[in-house]
């Protein structure tokens, strides 16, 4: 994880006999970002950071300022672990076996556990929900096509973290006795379309999309080949309609990992390269990126538009804006 700007502690402040009377003036001048009450950040250390970032800080920021220490949970947890999900102002999450009300508050949304249902790993110092737990809470708490995020991820080794990866058992194992009726079935029917094929965050949210249009199930990272050989693979496939899916996201232009040496120029020439030889085979295809998966029915009108096969009638209604928090 790249590192992450240094909190201002008023109690450290305080500490050490400096004055914190500065602060409030700070933050009116626009030099100090005030994070949650005691805590602040540069102004410009706050600006160069991704949405998730300043997700990780203020998760930081409630353990900084806790009596007791929370145990973090959810899209929380999940960003702890680095286990993408799917973001829109998400409060801090954590966990509780109080059940005296009151317990959201202050930016922190605290869930209800039985003592006996705990599952706690500590990452970076801090406490967590077991990878496990944390996606299984997810798909019992978030729409099926965000749900699939974590889960496909988590199916997967983690070789950044050096995590393995987990197993469709494992995760059904943990889930009787831990949701109620209603959200078991969706946690099981969330798991059991989990795909550990899906190669970005995008592609498992395009894929939940997709199924909850009503959509034909797609052939992942199908291999599209000429006369001549192998053409490329591509993220989804349907055979009925001769169509191939591709998701575009920013990292193929943009992250070392993917540019492999090349210039973002050269990697956008040669993702356009790839599509005539797609499109060479006498197959459609149809692109789409993340803003088309944030206004609602926007891919399915282009899937639809592909002459895509229908399992169903499909439903625009689930077709929500969201970022990944990874």
């Amino acid at each position: 994880m790249s590192k992450l700007p240094r909190l201002i502690l008023t109690r450290h402040l305080a500490e050490t006999g400096a004055s914190t009377r500065p602060l409030p003036a700070a933050v009116k001048s626009g030099s100090l970002v005030r994070i949650r009450q005691g805590v602040y950040v540069e102004a410009s250390a706050w600006e160069g950071l991704a949405a998730w970032q300043r997700y990780r800080l203020k998760i930081e920021a409630v353990a900084e300022t806790s009596i007791v220490p929370p145990i973090f949970s959810h899209h929380s947890g999940a960003v702890l672990w680095g286990i993408p999900t799917i973001q829109r102002g998400q409060p801090v999450h954590a966990l509780t076996t109080f059940r005296g009300g009151g317990r959201s508050r202050g930016g922190v949304r605290r869930h209800l556990v039985e003592p006996g249902m705990l599952d706690v790993d500590t990452v970076d110092g801090l406490l967590v929900t077991s990878r496990v737990v944390t996606v299984l809470d997810l798909a019992a708490a978030v729409p099926l096509a965000e749900a699939i995020v974590p889960l496909d991820h988590v199916l997967k080794p983690d070789n950044a973290r050096s995590l393995p990866a987990l197993t469709r058992t494992e995760l059904l194992a943990a889930v009787a006795g831990r949701y109620s009726a209603a959200a078991e079935r969706r946690v099981r029917a969330a798991v059991e379309f989990a795909d550990a094929r899906s190669g970005s965050p995008g592609e498992s949210y395009s894929r939940g999309l997709i199924h909850t249009a009503g959509f034909a199930a797609p052939t992942l990272q199908h291999e599209v080949r000429s006369s001549t050989g192998f053409v490329a693979f591509a993220d989804f496939y349907w055979r009925g309609s001769r169509t191939v899916g591709e998701f575009d996201g920013v990292a193929k232009y943009l992250s070392p990992e993917y540019l492999n040496g090349r210039t973002s120029g050269q990697a956008v020439v040669d993702e356009k390269l790839r599509e005539y030889r797609i499109r060479a085979t006498g197959l459609n295809v149809v692109r789409w990126v993340w803003s088309d998966l944030r206004k609602p029915g926007e891919l399915e009108g282009k899937l639809a538009g592909a002459g895509v096969p229908r399992r169903r009638r499909g439903s625009r209604t689930q077709n929500r804006s969201g970022d990944t928090g990874i």
